[in-house]
């Protein structure tokens, strides 16, 4: 009996951490691990050294450099999460035919955690059995498994654990598809992803679009990740591949005949010939497995491997449960590799159409293409993408899912028009409404309550509005934190100086302008406005609350650490000393509070905070804060515990 096309709601429980609140404090700088705002390192980990682009053609070297990230703002950092998992019922959309069954996760990202195979009984990629996030987002928040879409700026998308808007939608075929669609923050783009099974299909089909609607040229980065199971023969139809390690360094090399057999983390970037059909597949010891293809629009592709060091091997364990099996990442992007963007033009788009299915060859490229061909043509693919593009602006039917409201925010002030992603005044909620009141009255409300501030918002026509509208405190503060994102710092802190006047509410400005004194060199100035800060919030705080607790996790640390810094201990401590226990007890202050025990000349105290062992939720992917404090409270001959070491690079 053929079974046609659904689509319907289910529910998915897994162990899983909870996500946690936001970090109110917006993200000013960009620093290494252990410092504030330690999220954003993951802006520059995959950034490479400016004199290696003479080594690169012409094309990689100019993307390379076109459109890298400055800051995350609007963006927050997502750190509030932690490690104790407990079942947990996760929303999911299921698209099935009588061959496939694909499982969506619309409140994370539209992130695919299951594609099943059902005359084989075979899952066709990397399923976590839990949910647990991890620091690997340009935002913080992660998780690993499952197909990914990535877009924003290099790196895993602020996305990653976000709703996104989901709705069934006409199909090609005369069936339906699951569309998805968000407003994309760091570059201001709405986009989608339209995921259908044609009737007795084996393929998976994603139709994808990024659409610019302004009247400037934007950065664009898309790249598609899928989690399979480690221990698979990766194929690709090339020879060489751009070699990119966390020494930061891209190189080309033959491709390996076995990358993940190397000791270290690394990604390999195949150099597929231009007129090369694109896909990448990763096979079992029995030549079964999955293959991703695509129209020629996504040229990309790539294979990141964890290595079979103690580092990569506790990441593995870290991401899912120990014993269940690793995993490693093929992928599918817009250029030769992440580090680069592609300039989008004004008023236009980029769509293409990617394949995902099972795939039985032989473990050599050319035989396992010529089988690819067999079950799924390059034509085929074409013509199906041709098929999916005039149906991208059909307007969705029944809501299966609701995003976030700034797309709607977005599309008020510019009257947007966006056939296919509606982004209704409905979705607007409280983190907009303060927008919204400056857009249509033009002045920012001053909150009904004390609490912490709410979002800023970065981009010129904001700002725009911000200069213009009544000087409040509150409004100076989030005109500064757009003046900086904009680069004009002198401005942004008279600014901030400028509110801090009449401000009830001291400490978010304190904060901005320790940063700023930071960043300037004054150690001394950012240590008096940060104690001065974390004082003002002490005594402003009405609760305990998540996001009071939140605001003061946040401050808390960062006062901490310009503090000790700034060789300031006595102070550190008396800090220290005013974080509730709840705070002192998790794992990245029990840090803290090792390196705060070591400056009070008590090593064996600090030495005592390994012994009992801590867990750091929020630890960077690429961390090393960990073993360079070890190095500290331990004799030479000591190694580092396997359970702190999530070292991603060779020893120097």
């Amino acid at each position: 009996m053929v079974i046609v096309t659904t689509i319907r709601r289910d529910v998915l429980t897994l162990p899983a951490a909870p996500l946690g609140p936001d970090n109110p404090l917006p993200p000013l700088r960009l620093l290494h691990d252990g410092g504030t705002s330690h999220a954003l390192k993951a802006v520059g980990e995959h950034r490479i050294d400016v004199r290696d682009r003479d080594d690169l053609p012409r094309e990689m070297a100019r993307q390379a450099g076109y459109g890298q990230l400055g800051s995350l703002l609007p963006v927050r950092v997502r750190d509030g999460y932690g490690r104790e998992r407990a079942p947990r019922e996760l929303e999911t959309i299921v698209i099935e035919n009588d061959r496939l069954r694909a499982t969506v996760l619309p409140g994370l990202g539209g992130r695919i955690a299951s594609l099943f195979h059902k005359p084989t009984g075979r899952e066709l990629l990397y399923r976590n059995p839990v949910f647990q996030p991890a620091n690997f987002a340009l935002n913080g928040a992660w998780f690993s498994g499952g197909i990914e879409w990535n877009i924003g700026a290099t790196g895993h998308t602020t996305l990653s654990c976000a709703p996104l808007h989901a709705a069934r939608v006409p199909a090609p075929d005369g069936g339906e598809m699951l569309r998805l669609w968000e407003w994309e923050r760091l570059r201001d783009l709405p986009f989608q992803v339209d995921l259908w099974l044609p009737e007795g299909s084996d393929f998976l089909y994603a139709g994808v679009r990024i659409r610019n609607p302004h009247e400037r040229p934007v950065p664009a980065y898309w790249w598609s990740n899928i989690a399979v199971p480690e221990q698979r023969t990766v194929l690709a139809p090339a020879e060489e591949a751009w070699h990119f390690g966390y020494e930061r360094h891209l190189s080309r090399v033959a491709v390996p005949p076995d990358p993940q057999a190397g000791p270290h983390a690394a990604d390999y970037f195949y150099d597929l010939p231009d007129a090369q059909r694109r896909w990448i597949a990763a096979l079992d010891s029995e030549g079964h497995g999955l293959v991703q293809t695509s129209t020629d629009v996504l040229r990309g592709r790539k294979l990141f491997v964890w290595g079979t060091g103690t580092g990569g091997r506790r990441w593995q364990e870290w991401l899912t449960e120990p014993g269940t099996g690793g995993y490693c990442e093929i992928q599918a992007g817009l250029t030769r590799t992440q580090l680069e963007h592609v300039r989008l033009e004004a008023q236009s788009e980029l769509a293409w159409l990617e394949a995902y299915g099972p795939l039985g060859a032989s473990p050599v490229p050319a035989e396992a293409e010529a089988r690819l061909e067999a079950v799924l043509p390059r034509a085929a693919v074409d013509e199906a993408c041709a098929a999916w593009k005039p149906y991208a602006d059909t307007e969705p039917g029944e809501t299966l899912a609701a995003g976030s409201g700034w797309g709607a925010l977005e599309v008020l002030r510019a009257d947007l028009k966006l056939p296919g992603t509606p982004f209704d005044e409905s979705t607007l909620g409280e983190a907009q409404a303060p927008w919204l009141e400056l857009l249509r009255a033009g002045s920012f409300p001053e909150p009904r309550r004390v609490r912490p501030p709410g979002e800023s918002l970065v981009a010129p026509h904001w700002r725009d509005m911000l200069e213009t509208a009544p000087a409040t405190p509150l409004t100076e503060y989030h005109l500064g934190v757009a003046q900086w994102h904009a680069g004009d710092r002198a401005q942004a802190v008279r600014s901030w100086e400028r509110g801090l006047e009449l401000a009830p509410s001291r400490w978010p400005l304190l904060r901005c302008l320790a940063v700023a004194d930071r960043e300037a060199g004054n150690r001394e100035r950012a240590a008096d406005r940060y104690a001065e800060a974390f004082d003002d919030l002490c005594h402003e705080r009405r609760d305990y609350g998540e996001s009071w607790t939140a605001a003061t996790a946040a401050l808390g640390r960062e006062t901490l650490e310009a503090l000790l810094a700034a060789g300031r201990t006595a102070e550190a401590r008396a800090v220290w000393e005013r974080l509730s226990p709840v705070i002192r007890g998790r794992g990245r202050f029990r840090l803290i509070e090792a390196r705060l025990l070591l400056e009070e000349e008590r090593p064996d105290a600090a030495r005592a905070v390994f012994d009992e062992g801590f867990e750091i939720a929020d630890l960077r992917e690429g961390a090393e804060a960990i073993g360079d404090l070890w190095n500290r409270v331990s004799s030479p001959e000591e190694p580092l515990p396997p359970h702190y070491d999530f070292r991603m690079r060779p020893e120097t």
